[in-house]
């Protein structure tokens, strides 16, 4: 594909109900979660994530009992564009990190699932382009869109060990931060040119240590009472971000956490 390594390519929702789960997106974003495809083999309930411009955002990986069983919860997850995936798993297993999904094949590429060496979940993938696009572009992030990711965030149980492991893996590069006093400096993320997000450390144990995802949308406002009338919680906000956009952190109502982030009109 065209994405550069290291890129962030897709996010997965892990949720217990898509079915449920499907008007608060709705609702809150805009997007459409498609129903349960009759024809997927075995138990597996994956759907993919629509934005209004017909492209997609992501997909929704429903949580069976046995998973559940095994300690899944709802949470939101980021793919990253790795040319090797066996070699990427290999070597961050060597340094700490854990291999929670072996590397497979899916018609769409190579996946890998992971620990971090801090304890954070990613997907590692290689993706196989679609027929006839060899140079096709995932467009699921994006600084300015709307229903896309418009921010990436990482608290990390330990900043410069991170900051360490994704330039390593993923070229990652941290050229600025900014000073937020007691909480620590907010590092962010530049990637061939695109500035993708931030990291910063984890202000308590009780806080996840885990990529935190913020989805653009045109009125944060609108969506704050969005979130609320439709079982979410509001979590922080909405409050005003360097560069003049807002933004609220909240949970959906299966518990998964994200952001978002916008004008604040009406």
């Amino acid at each position: 594909m065209a994405n550069p390594a290291g890129s962030f390519i897709w996010y997965e929702l892990m949720t217990p109900d898509p079915d449920t789960i499907a008007p608060f997106y709705a609702a809150v974003v805009g997007w459409r979660i498609a129903s349960r495809d009759a024809g997927q083999a075995g138990d597996m309930d994956y759907r993919m994530i629509g934005r209004a411009d017909g492209g997609s955002a992501g997909g929704v990986l429903g949580l069976s009992a046995d998973m559940l069983q095994h300690g899944a919860r709802p949470t939101w997850l980021p793919y990253l564009f790795t040319p090797d995936v066996d070699r990427a798993v290999s070597s961050i297993v060597s340094e700490g990190g854990k291999s929670l999904m072996p590397p497979f094949d899916l018609p769409v590429g190579r996946i890998a699932m992971m620990t971090d060496p801090q304890g954070v979940p990613i997907y590692l993938m290689t993706p196989v382009p679609p027929p006839g696009k060899p140079d096709a572009v995932s467009d699921v992030c994006d600084r300015h869109a709307v229903q896309r990711v418009n921010w990436n965030e990482l608290a990390s149980p330990d900043l410069a060990a991170s900051k360490v492991f994704y330039n390593r893996h993923f070229g990652f590069e941290f050229n600025e931060s900014m000073d937020m006093g007691p909480m620590g400096p907010y590092c962010f993320i530049d990637h061939c040119g695109q500035r993708l997000g931030a990291i910063m450390q984890r202000q308590s144990d009780e806080q996840p240590a885990a990529w935190l995802f913020y989805f653009g949308v045109p009125s944060i406002a609108a969506a704050t009472r969005a979130v609320t009338a439709h079982g979410g919680k509001v979590l922080m906000g909405p409050h005003q971000v360097p560069g003049g956009e807002w933004i609220i952190l909240a949970t959906d109502p299966a518990g998964a956490g994200f952001g978002l982030i916008g004008p604040n009109g009406e």
